[in-house]
């Protein structure tokens, strides 16, 4: 797997862990605590949170001497838009069948916005096929996905069609142009190379941690993999061998994750007392799990 990224992993701890859980806000030396164990320094963690911030994803707020973060509104509805896939049965099948079209055009001083755009295009399959034509398989529910942006984008800024293959206009060299299916294989068999080896429970100092970089990790190749047909792959496509070391890891490390997440959550900072001074917050020792002891 290629280096994981502070935003990617702060980004899977708040989606695994806080985005359905009434926990409050959570301590920046916990965040931090817990991207130091993948190797993460705590400056790229801090200036993470502060885009993060800046983007609209978290809130920060005070306690005392110690700094906390929570998702916004709008943090949560973006984290919930990935949970069906990340969570569901099936996360490599496409969306009913054909093929969903979508052309846009946004002005040039708009440049964040057509990042934003294309971006959730991204995530929801598609590929740019030619002059600003996108591609996806299956039936892309496009107004919910683009239900976030509605509000930025100007009437008719997207236009989207679905359609089939026609007899006489085989859409195969259309796919293998808009995506490189050796390199969505690629990425299938790194992940299954990292997380099939028993030995990552052990590749980092808390479950907690290791829980992260697995679901970090799984939103990558999520966005690697856009859900072509069957008929594009050959019997060896190895989608269906990643959802079961996914999910033989993940159960593997919940029990003793939750744990360390419960405890993180318990370890509040002190609160102000009435004379104005403040107790100097101090980050917990997590306690070494089963999924953390070395073998």
């Amino acid at each position: 797997m290629g280096s994981r990224q502070p935003k990617q992993l702060l980004l899977a701890f708040f989606g695994e862990h806080v985005v359905d859980a009434a926990t409050g806000p959570i301590r920046a030396s916990a965040l931090i605590n817990v991207l130091e164990g993948a190797d993460v320094a705590a400056p790229a963690t801090r200036a993470t949170l502060d885009r993060l911030v800046h983007s609209g994803i978290l809130a920060r707020s005070r306690n005392g001497r110690e700094t906390l973060f929570s998702l916004t509104e709008h943090g949560s509805a973006v984290l919930r838009e990935a949970t069906y896939r990340v969570r569901g049965p099936r996360p490599f099948d496409p969306q009913g069948s054909g093929w969903t079209l979508v052309t846009f055009s946004i002005p040039e001083g708009q440049r964040m916005l057509r990042h934003r755009l294309r971006s959730t295009l991204t995530w929801e399959g598609f590929a740019p096929l030619r002059d600003g034509l996108w591609l996806a398989p299956g039936e892309v529910d496009l107004a919910g996905s683009l239900e976030r942006l509605r509000q930025d984008l100007a009437p008719n800024t997207v236009v989207a069609f679905h359609a089939r293959e026609l007899a006489g206009f085989p859409i195969g060299e259309s796919v293998r142009a808009a995506w490189d299916i050796e390199a969505i294989r690629r990425a299938h068999l790194a992940f299954i190379e990292v997380w099939d080896d028993p030995s990552a429970l052990a590749m980092a100092p808390s479950a907690l941690t290791v829980r992260t970089m697995l679901v970090a990790d799984w939103l990558a190749l999520l966005r690697a993999d856009p859900r072509l047909p069957a008929e594009f792959m050959d019997a060896e496509w190895p989608a269906a061998r990643s959802v079961r070391t996914y999910r033989r890891m993940h159960d593997k490390l919940a029990e003793a994750s939750a744990a360390e997440f419960a405890e993180l959550v318990a370890a509040r900072p002190a609160t102000r007392r009435r004379t104005g001074s403040a107790d100097r917050p101090s980050a917990p020792s997590p306690t070494p799990s089963a999924a953390a002891r070395p073998r």
